[in-house]
């Protein structure tokens, strides 16, 4: 097993992020009308500039742009409407942040017009298994990718999902995701993994997972881990999506605390503030 206070590097085209200090925060932008968690406040492209600079000064690392809503049920869109929504958003932000950007994506089409608008991480729910032209796109730009597990689609994941063996199926689906991008020439410097909280999971089962992240860290590679606002949090402490603050920053430090690298969130600054204090029990930053 890995020691999580190793320094690492995460290469995102030429943008390098270092892995193993303090924890990266990946502040979420989403440009959607029916997001689960702020449907539609950034839908526009100015609003969705004006989050995503305000996260940067909140403490995110990393910008993370979605136009396509992957909440349990959610309806698919073409991949024009999506690239319509995002690069336009990604364009001015590329322009105005100093933090990398990346595009929430499981389509290339959408994916190369981000990257070409100034985005370095694609982040794909899929693990790059939804469009067989996306591992050549990747392994071509050179862009940081995320390989997230779900089972099934965002359109069914949530109909009784099960697993025989929850811990030893995502990190054999993991595990097969990395090997399927490195055959198409992805870099192993490239990639991260996220065990995928709230696709095609029970509420129990996304606690197994932050209390047992540390199964994960023998892949070898970063770890994301995306468990803001979500419905296992609400439902544990019968919250709407607007009072899981409290819940959200619990699940980010207990996650920290079990390795993970880099978190996705809603809240930069409250998330920013909890995970130095993670990180500071967890040894990879100094007491001041």
């Amino acid at each position: 097993m890995s020691d999580r206070n190793d320094r690492r590097i995460w290469q995102c085209r030429d943008r390098k992020l270092v892995i193993g200090g303090a924890t990266l925060i990946m502040g979420i932008v989403n440009v959607t009308p029916d997001s689960f968690a702020d449907g539609g406040r950034y839908r526009d492209v100015g609003p969705a500039v004006d989050h995503g600079i305000r996260l940067q000064a909140e403490g995110a690392d990393i910008i993370d742009v979605g136009g396509e809503s992957t909440r349990p049920g959610a309806a698919a869109i073409s991949a024009a409407e999506e690239i319509e929504r995002v690069v336009p958003v990604i364009r001015e932000l590329a322009a105005k942040l100093d933090v990398p950007i990346s595009v929430d994506t499981h389509k290339a089409a959408v994916a190369a017009e981000a990257l070409t608008a100034g985005a370095s991480i694609v982040n794909d729910i899929s693990a790059l298994r939804f469009d067989q032209k996306m591992a050549e796109l990747v392994a071509k730009s050179g862009a940081g990718v995320v390989l997230m597990h779900i089972q099934g689609t965002p359109q069914n994941m949530q109909f009784q999902p099960h697993y025989r063996d929850l811990l030893a199926e995502i990190h054999n689906y993991l595990e097969s995701a990395i090997a399927n991008a490195e055959r198409a020439g992805i870099d192993r410097a490239q990639i991260a993994v996220d065990p995928g909280i709230g696709f095609g999971k029970t509420a129990a089962d996304n606690f197994v997972l932050i209390r047992c992240l540390r199964h994960f860290i023998d892949l070898g590679f970063p770890l994301v881990i995306g468990p803001s606002r979500k419905s296992f949090i609400g439902r544990q402490l019968d919250l709407p999506v607007e009072d899981r603050l409290e819940g959200t920053l619990a699940a980010v430090t207990a996650s920290i605390l079990n390795g993970a690298d880099v978190v996705r969130v809603h809240d930069a600054k409250e998330v920013k503030r909890a995970a130095i204090i993670a990180d500071t029990i967890s040894g990879r930053i100094q007491v001041v």
